[in-house]
Parts: structure tokens; sequence; C-alpha cells
């Protein structure tokens, strides 16, 4: 308890890591867990059903776990998970999920954060992601491991972003992002994929070449998205490396809704 500045108001119900840091004047509830090696900021609120995994940093002036931002929400005990190892920088709001899906608001491992980013009730967002500055994540939205969100991004409620995708400054979304996908604009349209980031990940020719292919099959051959799907289901044939990329593309195309549909 040695780690906890003497101002901060810790209900003794919490249950705190003795490794964990916690800064002036930051306020924990009765429900919250928090892992070893987390650090928590200055003037912070952590309430309701919410968990923080182990060595995360949680800058100062955040709100974390607070009730959705939906009338329809009545008290029940929804739950705001975080893993591990994230960065949370100032001012970021990330509300508790809500009894009409999940009832809760998952963040996962690695994550880098910025200052003013929005989490709103039953999103989830997978690993290894950047949030750039003022992203804004309405209800029920997904996010794939290593996206890229561009400042001031905003995200319309239950659209899906796939891991590698990545949006430009100010980008709106009212349609699912396929993964790999770069995206620009308001509404966001598909400019190209996310080349220079997959081989930064290490990606070999051959896979990125697979993605070429999709992006090919999706945006340049004027095909409907059940013909796109099926050519992109059958690049991985004798190809075992490209495999995983190709069974990551068709299996999010699978789920996109007709109402939704994909970014174009």
């Amino acid at each position: 308890m040695s780690h906890i500045h003497p101002t901060a108001v810790v209900d003794p119900k919490a249950e705190i890591d003795s490794s964990v840091a916690i800064g002036p004047y930051t306020v924990v509830g009765p429900n919250v867990k928090i892992g070893a090696g987390t650090t928590v900021g200055a003037h912070c609120v952590i309430e309701g059903h919410t968990t923080i995994g182990r060595d995360n940093r949680i800058f100062q002036f955040n709100s974390l776990g607070a009730i959705p931002q939906d009338k329809k929400y009545a008290g029940e005990p929804c739950e705001l998970i975080i893993g591990d190892r994230n960065t949370i920088r100032e001012f970021c709001t990330f509300n508790i999920g809500s009894p009409g899906d999940k009832g809760v608001t998952r963040v996962g491992d690695d994550n880098w954060i910025m200052a003013y980013v929005h989490l709103a009730h039953d999103c989830t967002v997978g690993n290894k992601t950047i949030f750039a500055n003022n992203s804004q994540l309405a209800g029920h939205v997904e996010v794939g491991d290593w996206v890229i969100l561009g400042g001031f991004t905003v995200v319309h409620q239950f659209v899906r972003i796939g891991a590698h995708a990545m949006t430009a400054m100010c980008s709106l979304l009212f349609a699912d992002l396929p993964p790999f996908v770069m995206c620009q604009g308001q509404p966001a349209k598909a400019r190209s994929m996310n080349f220079e980031g997959l081989r930064r990940r290490g990606f070999s020719a051959e896979r990125i070449a697979a993605v070429k292919a999709m992006h090919k099959a999706l945006y340049r051959e004027d095909l409907t998205l059940e013909q796109a799907t099926q050519r992109v289901s059958t690049l991985a044939e004798g190809k075992p490396d490209v495999a995983q990329d190709v069974d990551l593309m068709v299996g999010f195309l699978a789920g996109v809704s007709a109402q939704r549909g994909i970014v174009r």
C-alpha cells in the first residue's frame, strides 16, 4: 500500500496488487481489480466492475469503467476488462458493457492508446493496436490485432475493423474495414493495403503478394463481395505460407452483413 498516494481514495474492497502505484487524487471503486506492476496517474476515476491486468501504464485524468452512455442501461453488473502492458494516455474514457450485448468492453494486450480516446460499451479491441489522439469508437465496435487508427477517426456502432487495417486522420467509418486495408475519407474509402506495416511485422514477399491479390479481387476487378470472397479463397492453393492470411480475410468477409457492407 506504500505505492498509493495518501490523497488517493481506494475502496477497501478493491483488489489491488501490492506493486501497483496510484497517483494523487485518484478514485478506485469497490469492484475494481488491478494487476501487478500497473501504474495509475493522478486524478483518474476507475469504477464499476473493472479488471486491469499487469504492467499497464495509465496516465492522469482517465475515466475507466463508468456506466455506458446508453439510456437502456439500468444498473446491471457489466464489465470493463483491460489486459496487460497497455499504455493509456490522458483523458481517455472506457465504458463498461451493456446488457443488450456481451455485457463486456474488452481491451487486449500491448495496445498504445493516445489521449482523448473513447471506447463505448461492448467494444472489443485486440492486441498491439495504436489509437491516435481523439479516436472515437461507438458501441459494439470490434477492432482486430495490429490495427492503427489515425487521429480523429470516428467509428460507427457495430462496425468491425480487421487485423492490420489502418485509417488516415479524420476518417469516418460506417462500414466494416477488412483486414490489411488502408482507408481515408468521410465516409472512408479504401486507398490501398497496409504493405509497409506488414513488412515491418516480418511478412514475407509471398505473403505480401497474396495481400496484393486480395486487394485486386476486392477493389480492382469490379466483383461482387461474394465473387471477391470466392476469388480470395483460392489464393492459398499450393501456398501454405499464405493460408493464415487468406483464412483471416475470408473469415472476416463471411461476417459482413448485407446492411453494413465493407469500405469500398
